[in-house]
């Protein structure tokens, strides 16, 4: 029967200063951090560090060295109402003379600025003791007047003998690897995948052991490091190729109508923290490229998201992308409006200097009326039906069709009233 347990990472969170690995210009005997915890007072501060360097588990250590209530919310799924309880709760704890807790917001860079604003007053008067955790430049990206009243400490992706120590920590220490007999002879393939960040090293090495791991014993080298990751190790990496394939996915699910897998892969962005910005701006070229003309009011819903997820941002940005995603794929798809430009575009690469029709130029002096510019212009509104039968392409494109209608019910339309007025220039069958 197999023993269910947490995960490696959780099980090996630091929870004092002597076992956490790293950091040690912040941390160690002569940090700056250091001497402040030491000195019993904090400031309200962020940290600022890629992932996996321990921002969280650091701040949660500050609540246990100073003896403070600790408070948490991510900024993913936390809104202004939560900052408010947060706050309203510590108020009541101060009246019982009970220590300022520290209220620590993970990704604080997601906040919008009215998350952010509602943070300021409880920051300025001691209420609470905020912590902050951003992998993003929190000059910016956390508002001046928030960033102002806060210290930034930069931490630092794990070096190799920090990765080392803590993969041997880890074999000696926790409570069921250290009942195997492990050993690791070979650490470059461990330490390349890792990436400096201390989580993927813990949730390697656990994954290692899970797939390899027969009777109690286990030699760990480079060769099964890299066969066990690249088997089966799935990872959503923001920089990294799987970003391109989730929204390669998400952006062909809207493309090919199923609002199902659309929302799937747009979950799979939130949750790892995707830029909601990106995201948005990818709806907006599928509104134009895959849906276009068919269905034009799916551009005027894809921005309305962007503007929408631009001011209140997650958590609860990821409900106007979900409905603006299921919109898109539900919504009659036409490429014409994108095929139609790319066509226009190759036309001019071949021949990039034909010129306007005299008739089409401005005139603005009086030379340029001399050279007979402008004269013989028809304007389309002083005939029936604001139509007038004109070549308005250079002269050896006349007739050229760069705009082909899609068979769906608002170009059938289009493509209908172009044969009746442009029987005789463009033949559109």
């Amino acid at each position: 029967m197999n023993t269910i347990r947490n995960p490696l990472a959780e099980r090996m969170r630091p929870k004092n200063l002597e076992s956490y690995f790293g950091q040690k210009h912040l941390i160690g005997p002569e940090g700056l951090l250091y001497k402040v915890i030491k000195n019993g007072q904090i400031p309200s501060m962020i940290l600022w560090g890629p992932p996996g360097v321990g921002k969280t588990t650091l701040a949660y250590i500050l609540s246990i060295e100073l003896d403070r209530p600790f408070h948490s919310l991510s900024a993913i799924n936390s809104g202004v109402k939560d900052i408010r309880e947060v706050i309203n709760r510590a108020e009541k704890q101060h009246l019982f003379s009970q220590p300022h807790p520290i209220l620590f917001i993970d990704e604080i860079h997601r906040f919008s600025k009215s998350q952010q604003d509602a943070l300021l007053g409880a920051v300025e008067k001691g209420v609470i003791t905020l912590v902050g955790a951003t992998t993003e430049n929190p000059s910016f990206e956390v508002i001046p007047a928030l960033i102002s009243r806060m210290q930034v400490y930069v931490l630092e992706q794990l070096n190799l003998d920090e990765l080392k120590g803590l993969a041997t920590y880890a074999l000696e220490n926790d409570e069921y690897l250290s009942t195997l007999k492990i050993k690791i002879e070979e650490y470059e393939a461990l330490i390349k995948y890792s990436t400096g960040d201390a989580r993927k090293l813990l949730n390697c090495l656990e994954l290692i052991v899970n797939k390899n791991l027969e009777g109690n014993s286990l030699i760990i080298d480079n060769s099964l490091v890299e066969t066990t990751i690249q088997q089966n190790l799935v990872m959503y990496d923001k920089t990294g190729e799987q970003h391109y394939n989730v929204i390669s996915a998400f952006i062909k699910s809207i493309r090919g109508s199923d609002p199902n897998a659309a929302v799937y892969y747009l979950a799979k962005m939130v949750e790892a923290g995707e830029d909601p910005l990106f995201i948005c701006r990818r709806m907006i070229i599928s509104a134009s490229e895959d849906i276009g003309l068919a269905n034009p009011n799916a551009l005027l819903l894809a921005n309305q998201c962007f503007q929408a997820v631009h001011q209140i941002g997650y958590p609860e940005g990821r409900i106007p992308m979900s409905q603006c995603a299921i919109y898109l794929a539900c919504s009659p798809k036409s490429n014409s409006a994108y095929m139609a430009i790319n066509k226009a575009q190759a036309e001019l690469k071949s021949n990039p200097n034909e010129p306007v029709p005299l008739s089409l130029r401005n005139a603005p002096t009086q030379l340029m009326k001399d050279l007979n510019y402008g004269p013989g212009y028809k304007y389309a509104h002083d005939y029936q039906n604001n139509f007038i039968d004109e070549n308005f392409l250079p002269e050896r494109l006349d007739g050229s069709i760069f705009y082909e209608p899609s068979d769906n019910t608002v170009e059938i339309k289009f493509k209908e009233v172009l044969k009746k007025q442009w029987s005789k220039r463009y033949k559109y069958e």
